[in-house]
């Protein structure tokens, strides 16, 4: 009872400290496993591990705890992978896709087998396990670097689409490794009963995509039990599935996920979320327990082999599947260099490890002594993987692009939290003079207003904790919170200040603020703190021509500021040099020959 709840709760801490300290948290929770675990060792008096998966999880039922939640796991990612959105990334992605893969499984497989020693079979495994990054360990990476944008795109979309994308390769590996165990070639019965599990995953999944999405439609399920039933048939169908053909359960709930994600479903937003919450309680679980399980002896076998395996794989294998799958891309050679360097190993890699170490290990009687004993090594060389490639190049990538010089020069895009009518009007404006722009809002129609006008959308809530990893804000460097609801607005200003700083983040007035004369505004209140959303949803729609207009070159100009600040709505200044800034509580210093675009509401234009 101590080892489970003690296990949950540093599993919970360590991703609050992920979040904290901006790592990956599956950095965190892998560190804590091996403190808790075999490192442990070295400082109890009987030599034993404080805490040990195995006093946990008994047996089978391990085995069964550990399949059941990387199902889940890959059922999520799974729900993740859009295939239109697989059609509309670049040429590079979709090589890294492919050509990239297939150099980065045969490179690992030989690297494993002639630097490591692994036998081929474990080898071929290794490699493909290798092939996955994941968002929740490219993302924090590309936050904190700012690459250009043509990198953030690649690096994030090939970190989307390769999770369950690896996932799915590294099950048809196992399947055709676990097949074939007890015989000494890959003979014909071996193909067999791979096309079996294949075709038994692929058949499975696909029928409960198809029953769940019937419930779905024809609300056949009450919305308090909707994510609840979908947990349940995910493990049915994992089950069923694994019954029917051993180790088919894991494709069959990656392919009904991927089924799933690409049926028009409006409650999937909804299931995705709950998916996630789970995923992330078992994740820390998962991982932290599973951690414990290394022995000491298994992380002293490693070795310097296994530095030379990790160097090859980093500096070799995944330069050459960068390099070979962007030859007739437009990217520079510093380009593809800083892509080559960023390839950091995620949760899928650790998670579908851990279960299939445990399912070779339980096969142990089938085995050669030489598969059983590269079986024991695949777990600590996955996690080594992990743990190097997360530490070293999370640490050095913004050297590195400094290095390059692939740095994203300052983000002048803009985040508008509501999309109201006059957050559109002014969207259009933004977009007209080049500036990118993203409305997010929960009323449809607003955003199907929205979409009508050509601006792009987000569809949700923004102040979600993960809202970093759903949307790209690769090219936004301000946030205007423009909803009706001021404690909206307040709470959208704390979230994003930590990403933006506090210059770039503005709100609108509230009505309160408004009302209260004698009160001090803070200085982060848009157009001069001079209105508040109804008065502007007025004044935008009294206001045929939309703008007017003052430049700072006419004589008398700021006397005629001073006297009209409190008549006017300031909306921007526009630089000499092109640039839009917002205006916020204070009256603006402006430079010579700088614009101030404001609004009118006695209609009374006044252009200089």
């Amino acid at each position: 009872m101590l080892s489970l709840s003690g296990i949950f709760v540093l599993g919970i801490f360590a991703q609050w400290l992920a979040w904290k300290i901006k790592l990956p948290a599956i950095l965190p929770l892998i560190l804590t496993g091996l403190l808790l675990g075999p490192i442990s060792t070295l400082f109890t008096p009987d030599g034993e591990k404080l805490v040990s998966g195995d006093d946990i999880f008994h047996g089978e039922l391990l085995f069964s705890f550990v399949s059941i939640s990387v199902g889940v796991i890959l059922f999520e990612g799974g729900l993740t992978l859009n295939i239109k959105e697989i059609r509309k990334v670049a040429g590079s992605v979709r090589n890294i896709l492919t050509i990239g893969v297939l150099i980065t499984w045969i490179g690992g497989t030989l690297a494993a087998h002639y630097l490591f020693g692994l036998g081929f079979k474990i080898s071929f495994l290794f490699g493909a396990l290798i092939i996955v990054s994941g968002p929740t360990v490219i993302t924090p990476i590309l936050r904190n670097v700012r690459p250009t944008e043509k990198i953030n795109a690649i690096l994030k979309w090939e970190a989307i689409l390769i999770d369950p994308l690896g996932a799915l390769i590294a099950v048809l590996a196992y399947e055709f490794v676990i097949t074939s165990k007890t015989q000494n070639e890959y003979t014909f019965y071996a193909l067999k009963e791979f096309i079996l599990t294949i075709s038994t995953g692929l058949f499975i999944g696909g029928a409960a995509a198809i029953f769940l999405y019937y419930l779905l439609k024809k609300n056949r399920i009450p919305e308090y039990l909707m994510n609840v039933v979908t947990l349940a048939i995910v493990i049915t169908v994992f089950a069923v599935s694994d019954s029917l053909m051993k180790e088919s359960g894991l494709l069959s709930v990656t392919v009904m996920g991927i089924i799933m994600a690409n049926l028009k479903i409006e409650q999937l937003k909804n299931i995705l979320s709950f998916k996630e919450d789970v995923s992330i309680i078992l994740i820390s679980v998962l991982f932290l327990m599973l951690s414990t399980r290394i022995e000491l002896q298994e992380i002293n076998r490693l070795g310097i082999n296994s530095v030379w395996l990790f160097l090859v794989i980093i500096m070799i294998i995944r330069p050459l599947s960068v390099f070979f799958s962007t030859i007739k891309s437009n990217l520079t050679f510093k380009e593809k260099l800083f892509i080559s360097w960023i390839g950091p190993k995620g949760i899928v890699a650790a998670a579908v490890a851990s279960l299939f170490s445990i399912e070779l290990l339980r096969e142990g009687a089938k085995m050669s002594e030489k598969t059983y004993q590269d079986a024991n090594m695949l777990l600590p060389l996955v996690f080594m993987m992990i743990v190097g490639t997360v530490v070293l190049q999370g640490a050095s990538a913004k050297i590195v692009a400094r290095w390059l010089g692939v740095i994203r020069k300052e983000r002048q895009g803009v985040l508008f939290i509501g999309a109201t009518e006059v957050a559109r009007k002014i969207a259009v404006y933004l977009k007209n003079q080049g500036l990118d722009v993203i409305l997010s809002d929960t009323s449809q129609e607003n955003l199907f207003e929205a979409r009508k006008l050509g601006l792009k959308v987000f569809a949700g809530n923004i102040l979600k904790d993960d809202i970093f990893y759903v949307i790209d804000l690769s090219s936004v460097g301000r946030v205007l919170a423009m909803t009706p609801n001021s404690e909206i607005n307040t709470l959208a200003l704390k979230k994003f200040e930590p990403e933006f700083g506090k210059d770039n983040v503005f709100r609108v007035m509230s009505k309160r603020e408004s009302e209260i004369t004698d009160l001090e505004r803070p200085v982060n209140l848009l157009f001069g703190a001079t209105a508040d959303p109804l008065v502007l949803d007025e004044v935008f729609k009294e206001e045929p021509d939309f703008l007017s207009k003052v430049n700072t070159a006419n004589s008398g100009f700021q006397d005629w500021l001073e006297v009209n600040w409190n008549k006017i709505i300031p909306l921007f200044v526009k630089t000499q040099a092109g640039k839009l800034n917002f205006v916020s509580r204070d009256i603006p210093l402006l430079a010579r020959d700088e614009t101030l675009i404001y609004l009118d509401p006695g209609n009374k234009r006044v252009d200089y």
